[in-house]
């Protein structure tokens, strides 16, 4: 039977594991808190990240990291982005060779304005790992329903990719294999920079066309970025872009648009983190991209903007403002 380690307790890890157990796969989660792990073996049910589901009786959860990563045929690392080099670094010993990291988290490191197949590559590299990236437009909330979900597999290696894919795919949940894996894991980071903006425009109570002029120059933008660093242009025209996009700029699940939305009325930065668990990407990546951006000589207008509202105590308002009024050019 295929075994699946999964590392990372979140909405996300705890909804793939549930979903790949119930599938009849030998899953095994890793579980940070000891809390967690206790009334999820007692009550079957993840309150803090994942209220409400009931998760499949065979899912194995352990605070254990040696016991969830025996014998593991795929490893899926659903770890928050700016924390992800550390703990991989903190397990290396417990991978075998060649192992196959499946990464679920999307996001730029702060430290090394790096994406998540970079730091897999550098934290493992005595391992020689071989990476996978999942994302596309998916709620934790709704995937756990089984609604109907489609999202993007980015590996290299193709028959790799189709060999993941399959794994990963039920009958509400469809993947498909791309080999641009760093159009994937860019579109999966970027769009949350886009997101914080669409809700800020909402906030702000901007209406419909505002958003969807954010939405539509937000892929440009990204486009852009992700062309610079390797990725294909038409990666972002597919789930891990456009598909992405559209779902964390307008449903109200996305905790990157509901810290825009805060923003946009009122709210500062600090307020808003201190009443949220939840991490969301989306602020730590505005920082990175923005100084990526800089570095490499990408323009990127939204994000700039997004940063300076979230770091530099810019007004909402005006950072639209400034936006709007930007020289005249050809789209």
């Amino acid at each position: 039977m295929t075994r699946i380690a999964v590392l990372g307790g979140g909405s996300w890890g705890t909804t793939l594991a549930g979903m790949l157990s119930e599938k009849g796969l030998d899953v095994r989660l890793w579980i940070r808190e000891k809390e967690l792990v206790d009334e999820i073996r007692k009550t079957g049910e993840n309150s803090l990240f994942l209220p409400g589901i009931k998760l499949d009786s065979r899912l194995n959860v352990s605070q254990d990291q040696f016991e969830v990563m025996q014998g593991a045929d795929y490893f899926l690392v659903a770890i928050p982005t700016q924390f992800m080099r550390k703990a991989l670094e903190g397990v290396k010993d417990l991978f075998p060779e060649n192992p196959v990291i499946i990464c679920a988290s999307k996001g730029v490191e702060l430290a090394t304005l790096k994406p998540m197949s970079a730091v897999v590559q550098e934290s493992l590299q005595e391992k020689k790992p071989r990476y996978a990236i999942i994302s596309g437009p998916s709620f934790a909330g709704e995937v756990s329903r089984k609604l109907p979900t489609a999202v993007s597999l980015g590996c290299r290696d193709q028959e790799l990719g189709r060999r993941v894919r399959d794994v990963l795919s039920t009958d509400f949940f469809r993947v498909y294999d791309n080999p641009d894996y760093k159009g994937v894991e860019l579109g999966g980071a970027l769009k949350n920079i886009m997101a914080i903006a669409a809700g800020i425009s909402d906030g702000l109570e901007f209406g419909h066309d505002a958003r969807a002029a954010l939405i539509t120059r937000g892929l440009v933008e990204m486009a852009r970025l992700g062309v610079a660093l390797g990725g294909r242009e038409r990666t972002f025209m597919g789930l891990s872009g456009m598909g992405d996009l559209v779902l964390t700029c307008t449903g109200d699940l996305s905790r990157n648009r509901q810290v825009g939305l805060k923003l946009g009325r009122g709210m500062t930065l600090d307020e808003i983190l201190e009443g949220s668990r939840m991490v969301a990407e989306g602020v730590k990546t505005t920082e990175s991209v923005r100084h990526l951006a800089r570095k490499m000589s990408v323009d990127m207008p939204i994000t700039e903007q997004v940063y300076q509202v979230l770091f530099q105590g810019k007004d909402p308002r005006t950072g639209v403002q400034d936006l709007m009024t930007r020289d005249l050019k050809m789209e």
